[in-house]
């Protein structure tokens, strides 16, 4: 065999080799699966329909809409959801039911195939396009950042008006959302608790609405990481969101700049509020902490109510980092969605005593276990003028002009307490 014969015969086995390597698309052995071809007749949608015309209580359960609001929503992206060049028959209200039973109970994807008697591929198809639909929709009418002076005003009027809490132009928190460890991440995204997940920092209104929300950051990251690194921590480093210049407290000539309210986690600044820290409080400061406190009450139920309605976030979701932005930012909108159109119309999203008040010191939503809080999210150290604010709000919340009665009384209990 002379050199010639060898090369040739190595270029066979090399071509033979290079052959077997390229990766071809298995075909499908059958377009819609034997058992899933009667789903019309025996699948999950034919309970839906049931449900639909004839259980509105369960219909709410199944949906979290009446379902004059969930109408309303199909209505909004029906055309979206729609397939013109898809040769299933799935109709864009079923696409839009698989979505949300996903999303209010947590449903595993396969599972959903199993019940609504559909392709696993399929449903995670529309499950990650519906999401994207209903935020791009959604999003502009139900989860529009204030972008004016009035509308911030708007919103301090709503917290001095239902909350007794002067300046405030929101409630700020970060939660985190427990994610599956993604390929090649190393710590990134684990966090203290010993979990993997991305952070969810959000801010609301006073009627629990979300009005800033951003999502993704590590879940690892932690002091100024997540609120400095944040485009609306940006914003607000800048003085870009046209907050409204300080003005005078009610009935008073103090003057204070609009702020945020948040917990011990988050720095004194000058648009963000805390508590005195420590133990060893006088009256005047205990006064302080309860009436932040309470006004900050309203991010606590605003996570409270998400989470016990979109059930999704209380499991580990099992999808691509992006994906999952994605996903939690349509529960985001749709929480929006349905607590200000079903709080004018019924109170089945929010009933009364679903959130902590006055009256309700423990909301139902508390059934359900919270979301973990992200911790200290900044160094506590902040200039003397913040410190001053601080000091000039507390004394203007024991003043005749900006004291509450019962003030008194909660800080006598909690002194009993002790």
């Amino acid at each position: 065999m002379d050199e010639y014969d060898v090369l040739l015969g190595l270029s066979g086995v090399l071509l033979c080799y290079a052959a077997a390597k390229i990766i071809q698309r298995r075909p499908r052995r059958f377009k819609t699966r034997p058992i899933n071809r009667d789903r019309k007749l025996t699948g999950n949608y034919r309970y839906y329909q049931k449900l639909k015309n004839l259980d509105s209580p369960q219909f709410f359960k199944y949906t979290r809409m009446s379902l004059p609001i969930f109408q309303k929503l199909l209505d909004m992206i029906k055309l979206d959801l729609q397939k013109q060049r898809r040769r299933d028959t799935i109709s864009p209200e079923e696409r839009l039911v698989i979505t949300l039973q996903y999303l209010s109970q947590g449903t595993n994807m396969q599972v959903l195939a199993w019940t609504f008697h559909i392709g696993l591929t399929t449903v995670h198809q529309i499950i990650l396009e519906a999401c994207n639909i209903i935020w791009e929709r959604l999003s502009p009418l139900y989860l529009k950042s204030p972008s004016s002076e009035a509308e911030w005003e708007n919103i301090a009027d709503g917290f001095l008006q239902h909350w007794n809490f002067p300046n405030c132009i929101g409630a700020i928190d970060g939660k985190h959302i427990n994610i599956q460890a993604p390929a090649r991440s190393g710590s990134l995204f684990y966090n203290y608790k010993h979990n993997f997940s991305v952070v969810l920092l959000a801010v609301c209104d006073s009627k629990y609405r979300f009005t800033f929300v951003d999502i993704g950051a590590y879940g690892s990251q932690s002091d100024g990481g997540v609120l400095k690194n944040s485009v609306f921590g940006k914003c607000l480093e800048e003085s870009t969101l046209k907050i409204p210049k300080p003005t005078s407290l009610p009935s008073s000539e103090v003057v204070l700049p609009y702020f945020l309210v948040g917990d011990e986690a988050f720095p004194l600044k000058e648009y963000i509020m805390r508590p005195y820290p420590g133990r060893n409080l006088n009256d005047q400061q205990k006064i302080f902490n309860y009436r932040l406190s309470r006004a900050r009450q309203t991010i606590e139920n605003t996570f409270g109510i998400l989470v016990a309605r979109w059930r999704l976030l209380k499991t580990t979701i099992n999808a691509k980092v992006e994906n999952v932005d994605n996903i939690v930012k349509c529960i985001v909108v749709l929480h929006n969605y349905c607590q200000t159109e079903m709080s004018t119309s019924t109170d089945l999203y929010c009933p009364p005593g679903f959130v902590d008040s006055s009256d309700c010191p423990n909301g139902t939503w508390r059934e359900d276990a919270p979301l973990q809080s992200v911790g200290r999210t900044g160094a506590n150290i902040a200039r003397k003028t913040t410190y001053q604010n601080r000091d000039n709000l507390a004394n203007y919340l024991v003043s005749k002009n900006g004291e509450v009665p019962w003030q008194y009384d909660m800080i006598k209990q909690s002194m009993l307490l002790k």
